[in-house]
């Protein structure tokens, strides 16, 4: 295929640039967000279970690692991306996350090869990182820059629900495979359909982006022989372009992936590991909250087409910073209510000088020992200074158990009104959808102008750089460690909802940030 559009009509090359570029980029999502969705499995497949807390811990932070070295795919395949054109990097990122997601279907488990499972794990979730490094922002310039000028918020809105749909249709699957399977044989093989089945939609991407056209703009540049040599370096030493690098990075990036992994996947591990919800329940109501935000992007694309691209931007940040705490205080009384009277009316407290709870290391004493079986329990629980030089202290009211007896514990959990899973005639469904409703709302008015956004604030000749590099720095280390850094602030205060002060704090952030300097860039040239 030629990098240049044949003589079509502008609305047909738009349909198949659009259809081209949204199929690679849900298969990218698919292939990322599949490892989320099975983060709680995959602590007990590849990671030792010595400490089950910190193996939870474990996994979520490989997930977080993919997102860590999102950066230097976004520098390597930016700059490739302004120097050579986007066609042929779209084609690169989508092979090696294809190949990469399909090895971790075939990889052995810890019980088969010990430690050398999770380092494989690691690897691969690397490669996965890199290649949507390339491919986030990317999409997002190329799209942009074949839209039509004043649709740009609707046309390009649907890359951005690419990103629930791949992990709509990967939590789907683990759904209907638990349906379907015993526990014991969806633990043993069946989470491994997800990442094999990638190969087939690999298949058809691959021919869907051979066939895409090059950029016009891109085109445009090259023809004036206008390309940039060292787009990174031209980035970073141009202030105007570098400012709002770091509006995005702060700001709409930001925002964007905080909301998204809080109401998306860490509302999935909330419901199961705190809330205590089955597996099932949690999964099929967070993923029939996904499907409302297809709806919502679109209409809010539209409105930043009528109202600018700001006012709906802030709308969301302002939404998140005050929606969030209440929505998980919400789940937890309409998802176990007899957990939340459990941790409001009975005190549990934990004694002891020497329980410095981490994740990364064994755990060393009783005390810390009790730490990560409170925290895996879902009780809520305070830490004392040790009473005396005796063993560690765990109070429950008025019963008290002495260093570290599990069994003991447990029974004394139980006996003051502890329960071990959510009672099914307590849960209310209808409440719970409402509520994830409320991020997801949030969500759509951050995903909905962001598209055009991110490549109407930059100029023409560094666009794929100055886009790629700060989103997936913000979306690496802000947004996608968020499960890890709300899971372990958790357990180190003792309190479940402890933890949501991280995307709270940075989104009341990003929201001061992008009121102050946010500028309006609806229908901006692009060729520029």
């Amino acid at each position: 295929m030629s990098d240049s559009s044949p003589s079509q009509e502008p609305a047909v090359i738009q349909r198949k640039v659009a259809i081209a570029a949204c199929f690679g980029t849900f298969l990218e999502w698919y292939d990322f967000l599949t490892f989320a969705s099975l983060a709680t499995y995959f602590s007990t497949l590849f990671f030792p279970q010595e400490n089950p807390v910190a193996a939870l811990l474990a996994s979520l932070a490989t997930f977080g690692v993919g997102m860590l070295v999102r950066p230097l795919g976004a520098a390597l395949f930016g700059s490739m991306g302004d120097k050579y054109g986007r066609r042929p990097v779209f084609i690169a990122t989508i092979v090696l996350m294809g190949l990469s997601t399909f090895f971790v279907g075939l990889l052995p488990t810890y019980a088969q090869v010990g430690m050398l499972a999770p380092i494989l794990l690691l690897v691969l979730r690397l490669l996965q990182g890199l290649s949507v490094g390339g491919e986030i922002g990317g999409a997002a310039v190329y799209l942009t820059e074949h839209a039509p000028i004043n649709k740009r918020g609707v046309y390009t809105s649907v890359l951005q629900l690419m990103g629930p749909l791949g992990i709509l249709v990967s939590t789907l699957q683990v759904v209907l495979l638990q349906s379907y399977l015993s526990a014991d044989d969806f633990q043993s093989w069946g989470w491994r359909v997800p990442f094999l089945l990638s190969i087939l939609l690999l298949l058809i991407s691959i021919k869907s982006r051979v066939n895409m056209y090059e950029s016009p703009v891109f085109l445009h540049l090259r023809e004036k022989h206008n390309l940039s040599k060292a787009p990174l370096r031209e980035c970073l030493t141009d202030r105007r372009t570098l400012g709002r690098m770091a509006i995005l990075f702060f700001c709409i990036s930001a925002g964007g992936s905080l909301l998204f992994f809080s109401s998306q996947v860490y509302a999935n591990v909330y419901l199961k590991s705190v809330v205590r919800l089955d597996p099932q329940t949690a999964s099929t109501l967070v993923m029939l909250s996904t499907l409302v935000l297809f709806p919502l992007t679109i209409f809010f694309g539209w409105l930043s087409d009528r109202i600018g691209r700001r006012p709906v931007l802030l709308a969301g940040l302002l939404l998140g910073c005050l929606a969030i705490f209440p929505v998980f205080k919400g789940l937890m009384h309409y998802g176990n209510p007899t957990l939340e009277r459990f941790n409001s009316e009975v005190p549990v407290a934990l004694y002891g000088d020497s329980c410095g709870y981490d994740p990364f290391t064994s755990t060393k004493n009783d005390c810390e020992r009790n730490q990560q079986l409170l925290a895996k329990l879902g009780v809520s629980y305070t830490l004392f200074p040790q009473q005396s030089s005796d063993a560690a202290l765990v109070r429950i009211g008025k019963s008290e158990v002495a260093g570290y007896r599990p069994d003991e514990l447990t029974q004394m959990l139980k006996a003051e009104g502890w329960t071990e899973q959510a009672a099914p005639e307590q849960v209310n469904r209808a409440m719970i959808f409402l509520l994830l409703l409320i991020p997801v709302i949030a969500v759509g008015l951050i995903t909905g102008p962001q598209t055009a956004t991110l490549a109407e604030l930059f100029p023409a000749r560094t666009r794929y750089t100055a886009v790629a590099l700060p989103h997936n720095l913000s979306a690496g280390w802000i947004g996608g460690l968020s499960p890890f850094m709300i899971t372990l602030l958790s357990v180190k205060a003792g309190n479940a909802l402890s933890g949501m002060w991280y995307p709270v704090g940075l989104l009341t952030m990003a929201f001061v940030i992008g009121l102050i300097f946010l500028p309006e860039t609806r229908n901006v040239s692009l060729e520029g």
